[in-house]
């Protein structure tokens, strides 16, 4: 069985109503990113960034999976896929994807303030302040914050560098250490890319652009693999 290594960003969740950090409206707009996206703005005003992100969650949680979601699931049915996505939100595992990793956490659990290994699942939409871990610290959400290192970095380079067939749908390839995964993907290796604004991968001929957004490009994508 072949494996299918997908690296998606917030293109697709776009698609589902979930604002972007980085587009013209986006969040980003709204909040600065010292302080709702460091732990320098988890220390100095923890109310602040539990609010922004609960905000988030409930969003997400409102949020309904897409076409591109959908799509991406049914290729299980004959190959071996690995998502690897940027996003936060569990769109794709609701979707039905069974293998997803998160790069940047996952907003519906929370993590310990000492220990960002130590994670909970979240009952409904809020992380109330006095909720606290194993060790009695505060509970944050589980997010990878600027300057904080990617845990799963190794591991989705390694499944990268798995791949018979690579796509990346829905991220300009801005964002590192995440947009450095690419360099893994052996040479010769077909690459699908996906968006509205297609950024430049490497691969020369092996590089199929579908300049579309991800809810009728990945349809394309997945139609053309399907009939391999």
């Amino acid at each position: 069985m072949q494996k299918i290594v997908i690296l998606t960003g917030a293109g697709i969740s776009a698609e589902s109503g979930l604002k972007t950090f980085r587009d013209e409206d986006g969040l980003w707009e709204n909040y600065s990113i010292e302080d709702v996206a460091t732990i320098d703005g988890w220390i100095k005003n923890p109310d602040l960034v539990q609010t922004f992100y609960n905000e988030r969650r409930k969003s997400v949680i409102a949020a309904e999976p897409n076409a591109a979601h959908y799509a991406l699931a049914q290729l299980q049915e004959k190959y071996d896929v690995q998502i690897i996505t940027q996003n936060i939100d569990d769109l794709h595992e609701r979707a039905g994807s069974k293998s997803v990793m998160h790069l940047h956490g996952i907003i519906t659990r929370s993590q310990s303030s000492l220990d960002a290994t130590l994670t909970y699942p979240i009952n409904g939409w809020e992380i109330k302040m006095d909720e606290v871990c194993a060790y009695g610290s505060p509970l944050r959400p589980h997010v990878v914050w600027f300057g904080e290192p990617v845990p799963m970095l190794e591991a989705a380079a390694a499944r990268c560098a798995e791949a018979d067939i690579f796509a990346v749908i829905g991220t300009k390839l801005v964002v590192y250490p995440a947009a450095g995964l690419t360099d893994f993907v052996p040479e010769n290796v077909t690459r699908y890319i996906i968006d509205l604004d297609i950024p430049y991968i490497r691969g020369g001929n092996n590089v199929i652009k579908i300049q579309e957004p991800a809810t009728t490009g990945v349809l394309k994508m997945v139609e053309q693999l399907m009939q391999l």
